[in-house]
């Protein structure tokens, strides 16, 4: 016998009856799958770590983790796409940071788990 299953039907209508008053849409949450999706590659986490200390550009970001300009580029496409890093034009270099605070959270909150 498992424990860890119900071991009969039993289902409590008025629980799941608010709860799924309470969910978001499926779009909104096949869009959240997505974004934790672009988080669950270890070349961009290493990437959106070194962002969490300082705006790079592709060759800083490229000699840090030492892989190619192209292959940062492409990890940041990524990235770009799902608006967890942004980038600004300096001159001929991409200057990378993150989007906004709340990725920033999401990694210390991250690390705080995994180190746990």
């Amino acid at each position: 016998m498992r424990l860890d299953t119900c071991q009969g039907v039993c289902v409590h209508t008025e629980v799941v009856d608010a709860v799924n008053k309470k969910m978001e849409s499926e779009e909104m949450l096949f869009q959240l799958a997505d974004f934790f999706k672009a988080l669950g590659d270890s070349t961009r986490i290493r990437i959106l770590h070194a962002l969490s200390f300082s705006e790079l550009c592709v060759c800083d970001l490229a000699s840090l983790l030492n892989m190619s300009s192209s292959a940062v580029s492409h990890q940041l496409r990524v990235l770009r796409g799902q608006k967890i890093v942004k980038y600004r034009k300096d001159g001929k270099n991409a200057i990378y940071s993150l989007d906004d605070a709340h990725v920033a959270t999401l990694l210390e909150q991250g690390l705080e788990h995994v180190n746990e």
